[in-house]
């Protein structure tokens, strides 16, 4: 391969199984991709990919190169991770994580570690389904269950509380059972991603009436005139919601942070993501007060 460069083309290329998916993270157009793959391939005498309108697929010579490629990507990473030990955090840092984390916890724990990091660029990367880290769709992931395969290393960064919530001027509820007639919130059933997010048998219901793939979106929907299990700490972003039923129904789920194993002897993500667990348990604990004090009384 004639320049690291190259390299970087081919390895996001290879990553992403495809021009396309590979373009917004190299920030060039799929045509440019492909004509620097097509370079890459005349000057090594050899295909890397084949090419279908399915994407592309490595050849065994590209999964070679692909290991390699791999490999001294760490290489470099650690070499310019050198001299950062006591510095500030600087470059760019990538997190990929379901949206309620995403919305509700990350903006405010990477502005406090950016204000001490001025020159460090953070990247939120909020998905409804897990992040594939061996692609490289991010530098490090939260998930709400810890990944059972892949070589990656996991720690889990704190366990969090969900209730059943509603506008605070709605008809109160006694109990579940007054639960009929009204218009509950939840996932859509065919895209929950992962079994700690169907919430369904905490409330004893069969369905859901407004449903989104976003938790953002379905604390807008129980603004408006809805009833639906939601994540303690993004309560105090929707005043008008208060939990109900806290006796009755009170789930406690949990964030892990997922890193690839390979990046685990690199300093400044491991720097970076030593702040952020920090500031993910502290910020939770802040909020989940919050939404304790504000909490509507059982009635």
């Amino acid at each position: 391969m004639e320049n690291w460069d190259d390299m970087r083309v081919f390895l996001a290329v290879a990553r992403a199984e495809g021009l396309s998916a590979a373009a917004p993270v190299l920030k060039m157009d799929p045509s440019t991709l492909g004509r620097r793959i097509a370079r890459l391939e005349r000057s090594l005498g050899a295909a890397l990919f084949v090419k279908s309108p399915q994407g592309y697929a490595l050849t065994d010579l590209g999964e070679r190169m692909k290991a390699r490629a791999a490999e001294a990507e760490v290489h470099l990473a650690r070499i310019a991770d050198e001299g950062q030990e006591t510095a500030g955090l600087t470059g760019q840092i990538r997190i990929g994580a379901p949206d309620g984390a995403a919305n509700y916890l990350l903006p405010q724990v990477c502005a406090a570690i950016q204000e001490k990091n001025p020159d460090l660029e953070v990247q939120i990367l909020a998905l409804p389904r897990v992040v594939n880290l061996s692609r490289r769709e991010a530098d490090m992931a939260i998930t709400v269950s810890p990944p059972a395969a892949g070589r990656l290393t996991v720690q889990k960064i704190t366990d969090y509380q969900l209730h059943l919530a509603m506008r605070s001027d709605a008809p109160p509820l006694q109990s579940l059972a007054d639960l009929k007639g009204r218009r509950i919130v939840g996932y859509i059933p065919d895209m929950i991603f992962d079994k700690e997010l169907d919430y369904l048998s905490a409330i004893d219901v069969a369905g859901v009436q407004m449903a989104s793939n976003s938790v953002a979106v379905q604390l807008q929907m129980i603004r408006q005139a809805g009833v639906g299990i939601v994540h303690d700490f993004a309560l105090p972003f929707a005043p008008e919601v208060k939990m109900v039923l806290p006796e009755q129904v009170a789930l406690t789920r949990s964030f892990y942070l997922v890193r690839h194993t390979s990046d685990r002897r690199l300093d400044r993500l491991t720097r970076f993501a030593q702040a952020l667990r920090a500031g993910i348990q502290e910020e939770v604990v802040r909020l989940e007060r919050t939404a304790r004090l504000t909490a509507r009384p059982p009635v």
